[in-house]
C-alpha cells in the first residue's frame, strides 16, 4: 500500500501545480483533487508514450513520473509561491478553532471517505480458495480489468493488442488500467493498486462535483447535497425494499444485514446505483467523470461572463494563445479518448452548444478547440486503425433505451423515482425567479443562463431514449450519467429552495431528499457492508496463471473458453477469444471466431487446421472448458502437457 500512496502523492502534486494555471482563487482542497485525476492522466499518457517508444519497465515509469512532475516548476516563480502560500494559510486557518460548522464540514468528507474506503475494498479480495469481489455488478468487469492490467505488466503488450482477441488493437480506454500497471510494476500489489486509485479518483470527484455544484447554484448547501445524490443514485427501489422487508418477517437491522437483492438494478429496473453499476466496474468513467467535471465548471465560467470584454482571451493576442486557460483546459480534455471515451463524447456535445449560444465568446471556445485537437486527434487515429471494432454498430434508432416492454414515462419514474419531477420543478422555480430578487441576491447565477447551460444535458437525455449509442443499449448509461451530473444542480436547487421556506416545507425537503437517495443506499450499503461474496478466479486459476507467467513467452496466443473468468486473464497472456459479452459490447464480430474455438476443443483434423490458422501456443483445459465446451481431452493429449493444477491443464502445441 505505501507504494500505491507515495505514487499517488508524486502524481497529484505535479497535477496540483497545473491548477494555479486555470484558477487563482481555489480552495487546496480543489486543488489536491483536481491534482489528483489531471496528474492521473498527464502521467499515464506520457508513460503509455514512453512505453511503446522503448519499452515498459521501473526505469522508464520513473522517467514518466518525473515528466508528470515538472509542473512543479512553477513554483520557481514568486507568484505561484505565493498562492499556494494563501492556500496553505487558509487551509491551516481551517483546522484551527473548532467549532460546529467546522466540525460538520469535517464529517462530511470523512463519511464519504470511510464509505469510499469500504465500498472500494469490496472491488477486489483474496481469500484461501481464490479471488472474490464484493460488488453484485463486478463479476465480469473485474476479470476484463485485471486481464488488462496484467497484459502490460506481465504480457509486455505493447503497443497494446486487445487481450481478449488476438490480432486487433487494444481500443478500449485503457488509460485508467495502464496506470494500475505502472504502479504494479513499480512493487505495489494489484489489489492495493486498484483500491487506492479508486478510492483517491472518487474522493476527487466528491470534491470537484461539489464545487461545481456551488459555482452553479452559489449556494455551498447545494453542493453538499449533490454527491450524495450522485453516489447514492436511485429510483423507487425502496418501495421493493418494503415489500420484501414486510414479507421477511425479521427485525429492521438484520433484514439490512442480510439484503436479498439490489434495489436499482435487476429485473424490475435498470437505472443502477452510479456506485455499484458504474464506479465499481467501469474505472475508465470514474477517472474520466471527475475530469470531464473539470472541464465542464470552466465552460460554466465562460458561459455564465458578463460580456465578451470579462473574458480572458479578450486581450490575448494569437500567440499567447498556447498560454491561456481555455487553451490548457482543452488540453486537459484531450486526454480522454484513451481515458474515457464517453465522457468526451458528452463534453463534445456541451462544448457545442455553448458555443452556439455565445458565440461571442469565439476566442475562447477556439482556444479550447485547439487543445482538445492537439491531444485528441492523434489518439484517435491511432486508435481507429486496426481496430476490430465496426463503427456502424454504434448508432441505431431504438427508442426507450433499455425499457423494453415497459411505458417508457413509467420506466424513468420507476428507475430514477423524483429526480425528473425535481427537474421540472427546479425549470418553473428558476423561471419565475424575480429580477429584482436575483439583482439583490449578489452572486446568484442568471436565470436565463443556469437554464440555457442545462439545454446539452437535457439534448443528451433525449438522444440516449431515441437511439443506441453503443451495440448495447444499456451502454447508453455511459451518456445518461452526464444528463444526471447536469441535472444535479437543478435538483440540489430545488431542494435548497424547499429548505430556506417555513417548516413544513423543511419536512417535504427532507422526505424528497431521503426518497431521491435511499434505494441507491441500500444498494450502496450492500457492497459496503460485505453482504456479497462472489468467487471470481478459484485457487487452481491462481496457480495455473503462475505457471503459465513461468514457462510461456510474455507474447504466447492461448486457447481457452469464451468465458469472463479464464485463468489466462491472470497470466497476462493473450487470448484467441475471450468473454462473448465484453467483446459484443466493443462491437466486435465474434461470431466465426467462436464457432472455431468450439471446432477446436471438439478435436480431429479440423482441429489441428484451426490450431495452425491461428497460430496457438497453448491449450487450456479446465472447468469453464469442459462445462461450455465438453472437450475431446483424448485428442489434446497427444500434445506436451506444460502445467497442471487441479482441474486445469495446460497443453503445448508448438
Amino acid at each position: 500500500m505505501f507504494v500505491s500512496l507515495l505514487l499517488i502523492t508524486l502524481i497529484t502534486l505535479g497535477g496540483m501545480s497545473l491548477t494555479y494555471l486555470i484558477d487563482d482563487d481555489a480552495p487546496l482542497m480543489w486543488r489536491l483533487a483536481v491534482g489528483n485525476v489531471i496528474g492521473s492522466a498527464m502521467f499515464g499518457i506520457v508513460a503509455f508514450v514512453v512505453a511503446c517508444t522503448i519499452g515498459f519497465s521501473a526505469v522508464t515509469i520513473i522517467a514518466s513520473l518525473v515528466i508528470a512532475m515538472l509542473p512543479l516548476l512553477i513554483f520557481t516563480q514568486r507568484k505561484f509561491r505565493d498562492l499556494l502560500r494563501g492556500n496553505l494559510n487558509k487551509a491551516r486557518g481551517k483546522l484551527e478553532g473548532a467549532n460546529l460548522v467546522k466540525l460538520a464540514s469535517f464529517a462530511f468528507y470523512a463519511f464519504f471517505f470511510l464509505l469510499f474506503w469500504f465500498f472500494f475494498a469490496r472491488a477486489m479480495f483474496e481469500m484461501k480458495d481464490g479471488i472474490y469481489t464484493g460488488g453484485s455488478q463486478n463479476l465480469g468487469d473485474l476479470p476484463f480489468h485485471l486481464g488488462a492490467i496484467f497484459s502490460f505488466t506481465d504480457g509486455n503488450n505493447f503497443p497494446p493488442q486487445n487481450p481478449s482477441w488476438s490480432g486487433a488493437k487494444f481500443t478500449y480506454p485503457f488509460i485508467s488500467d495502464f496506470l494500475t500497471a505502472c504502479f504494479v510494476k513499480l512493487g505495489a500489489d494489484v489489489k492495493n493498486a486498484l483500491f487506492a486509485q479508486n478510492v483517491a479518483w472518487c474522493f476527487s470527484l466528491l470534491v470537484i462535483l461539489e464545487r461545481f455544484v456551488s459555482k452553479l447554484t452559489q449556494n455551498k448547501l447545494a453542493g453538499r447535497i449533490a454527491p450524495t445524490l450522485l453516489f447514492f443514485s436511485g429510483g423507487l427501489g425502496f418501495l421493493w425494499f418494503a415489500r420484501d422487508f414486510w414479507e421477511s418477517s425479521q427485525g429492521l437491522w438484520n433484514f439490512l444485514n442480510h439484503l436479498p437483492r439490489d434495489y436499482t438494478i435487476g429485473d424490475h429496473f435498470r437505472w443502477g446505483n452510479s456506485m455499484v453499476v458504474l464506479f465499481i466496474t467501469q474505472r475508465s468513467l470514474l477517472l474520466g467523470m471527475p475530469l470531464t467535471i473539470t472541464v465542464l465548471a470552466y465552460l460554466w465560467r465562460i458561459f455564465n461572463a458578463e460580456t465578451a470584454k470579462d473574458a480572458e482571451m479578450e486581450n490575448k493576442s494569437p500567440l499567447r494563445l498556447f498560454a491561456s486557460s481555455p487553451f490548457l483546459l482543452g488540453l486537459l480534455a484531450g486526454t480522454l479518448p484513451l481515458i474515457h471515451l464517453h465522457s468526451l463524447v458528452a463534453l463534445f456535445v456541451v462544448t457545442a452548444f455553448c458555443f452556439s449560444m455565445r458565440m461571442d465568446k469565439w476566442r475562447e471556445w477556439i482556444a479550447f478547440g485547439i487543445g482538445v485537437c492537439i491531444i485528441a486527434i492523434p489518439q484517435l487515429v491511432w486508435a481507429l486503425s486496426g481496430s476490430a471494432t465496426e463503427s456502424t454498430k454504434f448508432f441505431e434508432w431504438h427508442f426507450g433505451w433499455d425499457s423494453r416492454d415497459q411505458n417508457a414515462l413509467w420506466f424513468w419514474i420507476k428507475n430514477t423515482g423524483l429526480v425528473i419531477p425535481a427537474i421540472i420543478a427546479a425549470i418553473i422555480l428558476i423561471s419565475r425567479k424575480d429580477a429584482k430578487n436575483a439583482k439583490t441576491e449578489g452572486q446568484k447565477p442568471k436565470t436565463k443562463d443556469l437554464l440555457l447551460f442545462y439545454i446539452p444535458f437535457a439534448f443528451l437525455f433525449l438522444v440516449s431514449n431515441v437511439a443506441k449509442l453503443a451495440p448495447w443499449e444499456w451502454d447508453n448509461i455511459k451518456i445518461l450519467i452526464y444528463w444526471f451530473v447536469g441535472s444535479i444542480p437543478l435538483i440540489a436547487y430545488a431542494l435548497v429552495w424547499l429548505w430556506e421556506r417555513k417548516s413544513i416545507f423543511k419536512v417535504v425537503a427532507v422526505a424528497c431528499f431521503a426518497g431521491l437517495i435511499f434505494a441507491g443506499a441500500l444498494d450502496v450499503w450492500r457492497t459496503a457492508s460485505g453482504q456479497i461474496s462472489s468467487r471470481v478466479f478459484d485457487y487452481d486459476a491462481v496457480r495455473i496463471a503462475n505457471e503459465i507467467k513461468l514457462k510461456t513467452a510474455p507474447n504466447a496466443l492461448v486457447l481457452n473458453a469464451p468465458t469472463y473468468n479464464s485463468a489466462i486473464v491472470l497470466s497476462g497472456r493473450r487470448s484467441l477469444m475471450r468473454y462473448s459479452g465484453h467483446l459484443s459490447s466493443h462491437g466486435i464480430d465474434y461470431g466465426q471466431r467462436e464457432e472455431d474455438v468450439k471446432r477446436i476443443y471438439q478435436g480431429g483434423g479440423v482441429a489441428d487446421i484451426l490450431l495452425r490458422k491461428y497460430d496457438i501456443d497453448y491449450v487450456l483445459i479446465s472447468p469453464e472448458e469442459r462445462e461450455s465446451l465438453k472437450p475431446n481431452e483424448a485428442f489434446f493429449a497427444k500434445y506436451p502437457l506444460l502445467a497442471e493444477a487441479g482441474q486445469y491443464r495446460v497443453y503445448k502445441i508448438k
